[in-house]
């Protein structure tokens, strides 16, 4: 029996030494990873005066832009992602302002503001002894709960109120190309309603009512979709929020106070239902903040630590080296830009890409307001729709970065309107399969403008009447390939038969049916066009290379994952797809936008989407010659916004050329706003998600290219660039590489058992 009992203790005490040492390890390794993010904080020692010296905030739902004034104001607009208003324009929910007294401000020497990206919070400090003050602001990542948590002197006061500037029925006076009402003499005006702020006992409330508006049904009716069962989703679409504190007293209808307390706490609920009633709506915002209550601050707060922390354990980057280059912000070195630059974009899809709908490419929920525009912050450039090719690059920087949950509200959104391009493919064209048009509102129908101011059967060719995106038909093609992608990294097999093969099926079907066969025995892709830059094409090539990977990727599945019917539709489609075509310029052969292509209208190279998003031409990839041609002819050519110029150079390995295309992104953000990651705006509007999102896909790309099973690793790297890194891989696959000196001095892939499909560039 001593034995046993000594035994015992023994095993006990090395199972808890164990236990030590790991949790040391742990420790010491998040320890290491927060030095690796937080060097990339932004800190403003200056007070900011305005919303454009805000910083993002968010917990991938709600949105936050904060900034300070010199009166001792903290402000910030709040943002959401489904806080969609009765004309289908993407609205703020409104501002708060908290003013403290005595402003803690006045002394400049002890202001600062963080942005910790680590923990998503910022924090503001400022005074010093016994006037200091400490506030931080944090959007709860697992509730939709805003918080201000302030430790400041015992008698400062704290006012805290909101602003309402849509608080009249309204007329909008300028146009956006997508608005729902874009032809007022058909459509009526467009005409905002005011929000209400209501007399709620104890607390600040406030939300928007969307009322009934003709627009939705006589956009439908006019693409021949009216009798489409389809919910409005506008009508009767409530957002808004509900303020209340520690030791907060109302004051008015909008203001809350608070005069003494050395710990206060401010938290701002925020909701949208749809289809609701404001009583509805009212119970449930008073239950969810009410739930929140009931829970100690401090036990949120340290889950909303964690979800951060989990975030950035996912994948990170850290460049170092001797350059420099030119920055808004003066000489910088060139590392540390490109790593701010990636890191805070990537911060930015966090704080924005969980919501129930897909990232705006024209500023995310990040807009704030400028001189001249109508609506305050809610304005943005090309208004509230998505074109396919602006909303599909933050997409493709995800599955390398591990952020497999925010692509999902991409896959869900555009997989909802299935059954609407099914109908409409049906309705236009009287054959089977579906096609999705580049421009679209959120619910599946084309934009007004696009569409035209005549209805379905009034058009000659049963299409849009906008020359730009009448047979850009190439978004289902990309949308299914980066389902593609989704499943191979995740392995989901669920996915993979219950949405990416129901979808790949109707995509692939419509190119079937759609065109038809040639003296040769192939489809012929005529009348086509090569994005909007090629009106006038016969094969278009983005359109040709995206079929030819599709079923090269539906041929790489489980045999038994494969419906038969898909199965037999990739035989018959194998056998009539045209080839991609090329050209021959200056004795050179290259890849071509279309076999025949005229009217040039635009600036993209849509001879280079056979080498990104469809990777048939790259490196390890027959003819890659072809390829390499065309990226050296291209034109026009250029390193900002939307152009994948550097993302093609690095999938074709010109190291150089990644290089330098993304030290342009990185060092050239919006000269009117203060944060470092707010660019544009380009092509698009600030803060550019397109801009930020080809500086991730081209770096990740540099590092590591994955094709099935195989993992090439650095690429297209510099040689005398250091770079410590981790990124994912398919099959549920981590690499975690420090390359120093020109040399690999670290890699650990996860699990084990994948190392053997690294392949050393050289």
């Amino acid at each position: 029996m001593k034995k046993y009992k000594f035994r015992l203790i023994l095993h006990t005490s090395i199972y808890f030494l164990a236990f030590v040492l790991m949790q040391k390890n742990c420790t010491a390794q998040n320890g290491k990873l927060a030095r690796i993010i937080q060097q990339n904080n932004i800190v403003w020692k200056t007070v900011g005066g305005s919303s454009h010296a805000s910083m993002p905030l968010g917990n991938g739902d709600i949105g936050l832009n904060v900034w300070t004034e010199a009166n001792g104001n903290i402000c910030f607009y709040i943002s959401k992602t489904d806080s969609w208003g009765e004309n289908g324009r993407l609205l703020k929910i409104g501002k708060v302002v908290v003013n403290v007294s005595p402003n803690p401000f006045e002394d400049e020497k002890t202001f600062i503001q963080t942005l910790d990206i680590y923990n998503g919070k910022i924090s503001i400090r400022a005074g010093s002894g016994a006037k200091a003050v400490q506030i931080n602001v944090w959007v709860d990542a697992n509730h939709p709960v805003i918080n201000l948590d302030a430790d400041v002197p015992n008698t400062t006061h704290l006012t805290a109120y909101t602003q309402i500037w849509r608080n009249k029925v309204d007329t909008m006076k300028k146009l956006e190309i997508s608005d729902l009402n874009y032809f007022p003499e058909e459509y009526g005006p467009t005409i905002i309603q005011p929000d209400v702020l209501m007399k709620e006992p104890g607390a600040i409330v406030w939300y928007h009512h969307n009322p009934d508006v003709s627009g939705f049904r006589l956009n439908l009716k006019m693409q021949g979709l009216e009798d489409f069962p389809l919910q409005n989703p506008l009508k009767d679409r409530i957002f808004g929020a509900m303020m209340e504190g520690d030791g907060f007293k109302k004051i008015d209808d909008s203001t809350l106070a608070s005069n003494s307390g050395r710990k206060r706490h401010l938290q701002i609920a925020v909701l949208t239902q749809h289809p609701s009633t404001s009583i509805e709506w009212v119970a449930s915002i008073e239950n969810l903040i009410g739930k929140k209550q009931m829970v100690n601050t401090n036990n949120f707060y340290q889950k909303h630590e964690n979800w951060w922390h989990q975030f950035w354990n996912r994948s990170w980057l850290t460049i170092s080296n001797n350059d420099s280059v030119e920055t808004p912000l003066g000489k910088e070195n060139t590392g540390m830009v490109i790593t701010r630059g990636y890191t805070l974009q990537r911060f930015i899809n966090g704080c924005a890409g969980r919501g129930k709908y897909p990232i705006k490419f024209n500023g995310s929920i990040f807009t704030v307001d400028y001189p001249g525009t109508e609506g305050f912050a809610d304005y943005r450039r090309w208004g509230t729709g998505y074109w396919w090719q602006n909303t599909r690059l933050p997409y493709w920087t995800m599955a390398a970065a591990g952020d497999f949950e925010m692509m999902r509200p991409l896959f869900k959104t555009y997989f909802a309107q299935l059954s609407l391009e099914k109908y409409r493919t049906q309705v236009s064209f009287h054959h089977e399969g579906a096609y999705y048009p580049e421009c679209t509102y959120f619910w599946g129908s084309t934009f007004t403008e696009t569409w035209g101011e005549k209805p379905l059967d009034e058009t000659t060719d049963r299409l849009q009447a906008s020359g730009w995106h009448k047979r850009e038909w190439v978004s289902g093609l990309e949308l299914s390939s980066l389902m593609f992608e989704y499943y191979e990294y995740t392995q989901q097999e669920r996915f993979a038969t219950d949405t990416l093969l129901p979808l790949t099926e109707q995509i692939l079907l419509f190119f079937d049916q759609h065109y038809h066969l040639d003296e040769t025995g192939h489809l012929k892709f005529e009348p086509s066009q090569a994005l909007e830059t090629w009106w006038n094409c016969t094969n278009a090539l983005p359109e040709i290379a995206g079929v030819h990977y599709l079923i090269k990727k539906i041929k790489e599945l489980p045999s038994e994952l494969v419906p038969q019917r898909l199965k037999s539709l990739v035989i018959k489609m194998e056998k009539i797809i045209p080839n991609i075509p090329t050209r021959e310029f200056e004795n050179k052969k290259m890849l071509a936008p279309a076999e025949k292509f005229e009217h040039k209208s635009n600036v993209e190279n849509p001879e280079l989407y056979a080498v990104f998003p469809f990777r048939l031409y790259g490196l390890g990839k027959p003819e890659m010659k072809l390829a390499v041609n065309a990226w050296d002819y291209r034109d026009p050519k250029g390193y900002e916004g939307w152009r994948q110029d550097d993302l093609w150079a690095a999938l074709l390995g010109k190291a150089d050329d990644a290089k330098n295309g993304i030290i342009n992104r990185a060092s050239h953000w919006s000269k009117e706003n203060r944060f470092p990651a707010f660019w544009g705006p380009n092509y698009d509007w600030v803060p550019d998600q397109d801009h930020g999102s080809v500086l991730l896909k081209t770096t990740q790309s540099m590092l590591l290219q994955c094709d099935d099973k195989e993992i090439r690793l650095l690429p297209a790297w510099p040689k005398n660039w250091d770079v410590s890194f981790k990124l994912n891989a398919p099959y549920n696959t981590t690499v975690e590489c420090v390359y120093k000196n020109g040399k690999v001095t670290k890699l650990i892939v996860t699990p084990e058992a994948r190392r053997k499909d690294v392949v050393m560039s050289e």
